[in-house]
């Protein structure tokens, strides 16, 4: 299976966006490329144990995106590459920062939420600061 989906049930974000914004990022970290099957929607039911009717709300979106098809009685594909994707070594690259930063928050006493806002901040402040 490509894609291994996962819902939190405590994030305040709807279970289907969940799964939509899940695809997003696969396909834009490259980790999903066009003809891609998606898992059927009774897979992906079972596997995060929601309701079908959430994983087909979150299909119907990820079509409306322009980010899957469904291809009826052969499932749901991706239709869409990522523009430049990253090579696999920089993301592991990356992916060490990063988990060497969380190591630093937590020994500074941040939670995952916390760190969550640290990093959404600092996002936005050197986004802002690009953009002038």
């Amino acid at each position: 299976m490509l894609i291994h989906f996962t819902v939190s049930p405590s994030s305040g974000v709807p279970p289907y966006l969940q799964l939509v914004h899940q695809v997003e990022q696969a396909v834009r970290l490259g980790h999903l490329t066009r003809g891609d099957r998606l898992p059927t929607v009774k897979e992906v039911a079972r596997m995060v144990a929601v309701n079908p009717n959430t994983v087909l709300k979150a299909y119907r979106e990820l079509e409306h995106k322009g980010l899957a098809q469904g291809r009826p009685g052969r499932g749901t594909f991706v239709a869409a590459e990522a523009a430049d994707p990253i090579p696999e070594a920089r993301l592991r690259e990356l992916q060490q920062l990063l988990a060497g930063w969380v190591h630093s928050a937590r020994a500074a006493g941040l939670d995952s939420e916390g760190m969550t806002g640290l990093f959404t901040a600092a996002l936005h402040d050197t986004t802002s600061r690009e953009a002038e």
